[in-house]
């Protein structure tokens, strides 16, 4: 599959080695996971193929084969690092710009308001930029991500 010219996924893809942590929580040959950008939610992880997709049917069996295993493991590093109570997995890839396949692993957290729970979790990504997540903290969070992803790589 081409890769078009306006996938902000495949643009970050082709910075890899200068890469800031919020870019580049972890990775392996597949998957590389990220800091959402524009998020009011610390910890709210992107998990993206390092190719070019556009749909999950378009996954090999390898990218499928590690996919829940991340799903599970950056769960669990989210519960440690965030205390959250649980986190939302979704995948949509409708945006324009963004139409490559990513799954947003999301901490929910006990104290969450009732509206923002379920699908209105993504009005926190519509909050203005004064309550967002700076990249520092997001680099923070990467960095305490990774080490426990490192100290518990295989944590049940």
């Amino acid at each position: 599959m081409t890769t078009p010219p306006d996938c902000y996924a495949c643009s970050k893809e082709a910075e890899f080695d200068d890469l800031p942590p919020r870019e580049c929580v972890v990775y392996d040959q597949h998957w590389r996971v990220a800091h959402d950008f524009n998020t009011a939610v610390p910890g709210w992880l992107v998990l993206l193929p390092r190719r070019h997709v556009a749909a999950i049917h378009d996954l090999t069996n390898a990218e499928a084969s590690a996919l829940g295993g991340w799903q599970v493991k950056l769960s669990r590093a989210l519960r440690s690092v965030t205390g959250c109570a649980k986190t939302y997995v979704v995948q949509f890839a409708e945006v324009e710009g963004f139409a490559h396949v990513h799954f947003h692993i999301v901490p929910r957290m006990a104290d969450l308001q009732p509206e923002h729970r379920g699908p209105g979790i993504f009005e926190l990504l519509r909050r203005p930029e004064t309550e967002r997540v700076t990249a520092d903290q997001a680099d923070q969070i990467a960095h305490s991500l990774r080490a426990q992803l490192h100290r518990h790589p295989n944590a049940q």
